[in-house]
């Protein structure tokens, strides 16, 4: 399988709607907001994508005067998950976030994800602060924070 990484497009929001829908079982963007993430959030979204079809995606969102930029989402069809695409595509998006000058990434991830949670271990993320009934169903989650390194190469 060849996949593709690519900034998103405006023309990306029904794939990534879908994606929603069928990566998460509830705290799901709704159209709105993912068209307002591609639009006009001071944000940047990329896609992994394989013979045009959307197998995942990362926004970062960038706050002026803040050296910390934040994975404000991130995810991996079902059928992805397990390939390698999850650290390819958040390996690209840390490189965009220190290209934009970020010297951190941080992230919340809910405390029961158990895959996503080492993922991010494994990409060096470490743990920062614990957040009590954090998602709508009152799981409870993880702020986690990487230092980034401006001078690193884009992975292939």
């Amino acid at each position: 399988m060849t996949v593709t990484l690519r900034q998103a497009r405006p023309q990306d929001l029904d794939a990534l709607y879908r994606l929603e829908l069928v990566a998460f079982s509830g705290d799901r963007f709704t159209r709105r907001q993912l068209w307002h993430l591609l639009n006009r959030a001071h944000a940047e979204s990329w896609v992994a994508e394989n013979d045009g079809r959307l197998l995942g995606y990362g926004t970062l969102l960038f706050r002026r005067g803040s050296v910390r930029a934040r994975l404000y989402s991130f995810c991996i069809h079902p059928e992805a998950r397990g390939s390698g695409l999850g650290r390819r595509l958040l390996e690209a998006l840390e490189h965009q976030a220190a290209a934009r000058g970020a010297q951190a990434l941080g992230l919340e991830v809910r405390a029961d994800n158990r895959i996503a949670l080492g993922l991010y271990r494994r990409m060096g993320f470490r743990l920062e602060r614990w957040l009590e009934a954090y998602y709508e169903d009152g799981c409870a989650g993880w702020q986690m924070v990487k230092p980034l390194d401006a001078s690193a190469s884009l992975p292939t």
